[in-house]
């Protein structure tokens, strides 16, 4: 008996082991793997953006960063130009949005609030959004018709 009972707790504690091993890969956003970085530029100002080319990567977004330098931010690449909306769920950064169109050009800015669940929209189809923290466009005076330089060269790693 002594031995089924070993046996169990063996297969106990391997069962946890595989269970936390497949758990592993369901990491929660905040322990993401740092994503490609680009440079990017708009007028004099150099912008470091992660770039979230993937469903998955395009899905956590900045959920759960508590702080994001000045002149960094998040290139999202959409597979297709369309009217795209971003929310703010589990993000606790208040963030602009600016969605540009194939060329980087900027469409509108919008200012979103954290751990909202509100829509932000494309006011026409775009390929590119791109999060910065909260009135950064704003105070560089960048809005409609900005070019966002490098965007453009990204098109091809979109999924």
């Amino acid at each position: 008996m002594k031995s089924a009972t070993t046996f169990k707790s063996v297969h106990a504690v391997v069962r946890l082991l595989v269970l936390g091993a497949g758990l592993w890969g369901c990491a929660p956003a905040w322990a993401q793997q740092p994503l490609p970085r680009v440079e990017l530029g708009a007028g004099m100002f150099r912008i470091e953006a992660e770039v979230a080319a993937t469903l998955e990567h395009r899905m956590l977004g900045l959920m759960q960063r508590e702080s994001m330098p000045p002149q960094h931010g998040m290139l999202f690449l959409f597979p297709e130009a369309q009217r795209h909306c971003m929310w703010m769920k589990n993000t606790l950064l208040p963030l602009s949005v600016a969605f540009l169109d194939e060329q980087g050009r900027i469409i509108n800015v919008e200012e979103m609030k954290p751990q909202t669940e509100d829509n932000h929209c494309a006011a026409k189809p775009a390929r590119f959004a791109l999060e910065m923290n909260q009135g950064w466009f704003k105070s560089k005076g960048l809005g409609a018709g900005t070019l966002i330089r490098g965007a453009e060269q990204l098109l091809p790693y979109a999924r």
